[in-house]
């Protein structure tokens, strides 16, 4: 309570006391559902495997930004003094980087790479502040500062350049800077694991929302019986990603970062399964959210290569994500969503040679068949997961 204080009065700062997610920073969080949307937009009007890279990367740059606020919050109540004001900056500055991600290969690079490091300066800024007696959180602040740096000089210089080598010096920033964080150390962060599980689990649902956007923009205002029933099922499949990641994962993986030892190996945990595992989920969802786009607008004919790979990759992404979440936590793997994951990259192929909706309506058999029979073998352990209060832990 001392340092809270005393950081409060010298420097408009409050640490985080409580675990609950703050309203404060689930309005920050609706200005990234723009920056997810701009990336599934960039991929859809550029449907090529360049274009999907190009989309992907923007959305490593992006997710890299929130995570750093997500640390942050862990560490400092983003609702007192000055730092609310700061938030709201921040936010104002990343509106503006998802308003530059349409261009952000092309005239608005370099606008991109500018406004893009005064969010992360904003970021660096405000963990300064939080750590005025705190040498080791204050040694991993700096040493995120000069990745950070360099992420943000190399997207500057890609600015200068076009197709391959400007997205070689984008895939080298994106590298040097979520690998800051496991060059640098993991001894000196902190994190409240309630909260960051929380904070994550939100990100998650934010992004799956996208998919249900990408439902309603792909109908472009029109509405006849394949349509809907493509709707509907696109839908489904989201529901059905939910499930896969709330209904069990969340909740245990949750538990399993509040009851590591503090310090390095909740750190390491918080860094390796949610900081960068995450991402590879929710690159799943929007490679999936762009599929469904396609697919509702042409629900009756064959989708494309790269359409059909977002659709059935997209959710295969996801799935290896979960596969990779829960080996990080009890180094054991979930044998049928890797099954799964790859029967959806073997008909891949297939997918583009039957209607969009067939190939919609297949991935939904397949994924509800698994939670179906994950369900059931779970059985009386899943009550207890969900319901601790009737003896589970």
């Amino acid at each position: 309570m001392a340092a809270s204080q005393e950081s409060s009065s010298r420097l408009g700062a409050t640490l985080r006391e409580g675990e609950r997610v703050t309203p404060l920073e689930l309005f920050f969080d609706l200005v990234f559902v723009l920056a997810i949307t701009q990336c599934t937009a960039l991929m859809s009007h550029h449907p090529t495997w360049s274009g999907l890279a190009q989309g992907l990367l923007v959305l490593g740059m992006l997710w890299w930004a929130w995570v750093g606020y997500a640390w942050l919050t862990s560490v400092l109540d983003p609702e007192e003094g000055a730092v609310r004001l700061v938030m709201f900056g921040a936010m104002a500055a990343l509106l503006l980087v998802s308003l530059c991600v349409p261009e952000a290969f092309g005239n608005l690079a370099l606008a991109f790479a500018l406004i893009f490091g005064v969010v992360r300066v904003a970021h660096i800024g405000l963990f300064i502040l939080a750590s005025p007696d705190d040498d080791g959180l204050r040694h991993s602040v700096l040493g995120l500062a000069v990745s950070t740096f360099i992420a943000v000089a190399l997207l500057a210089t890609a600015s200068l350049f076009d197709r391959a080598r400007q997205g070689a010096l984008w895939a080298l920033a994106l590298f040097l800077d979520m690998g800051g964080p496991y060059f640098f150390g993991s001894e000196g962060w902190k994190l409240v694991p309630g909260h960051f599980a929380e904070r994550h689990g939100l990100i998650v649902i934010i992004a799956l929302g996208e998919s249900i956007v990408a439902i309603g923009v792909g109908a472009e205002h029109a509405l006849d019986l394949g349509i809907g029933t493509a709707a509907v099922l696109g839908v489904a499949l989201t529901a059905a990603m939910w499930w896969i990641y709330f209904d069990i994962v969340a909740i245990v993986s949750a538990r399993r970062l509040e009851e590591a030892e503090a310090g390095r190996v909740q750190n390491e945990m918080a860094r390796d399964s949610y900081s960068y595992l995450h991402l590879i989920m929710v690159a799943g969802i929007v490679l999936a959210a762009l599929g469904l786009k396609k697919t509702i607008g042409h629900f009756d004919e064959h989708l494309h290569t790269v359409p059909a790979f977002a659709l059935l990759g997209g959710v295969a992404v996801y799935l290896l994500g979960l596969v990779a979440f829960r080996y990080r936590h009890v180094h054991s793997i979930n044998r049928q969503r890797l099954g799964l994951a790859i029967v959806l990259l073997i008909l891949v192929p297939v997918a583009t040679e039957v209607p969009a909706l067939v190939a919609l309506a297949a991935a939904n058999v397949l994924l509800w068949t698994m939670i179906a029979y994950e369900t059931r073998m779970y059985g009386e352990g899943r009550q207890k997961v969900r319901r601790p209060q009737t003896g589970g832990t």
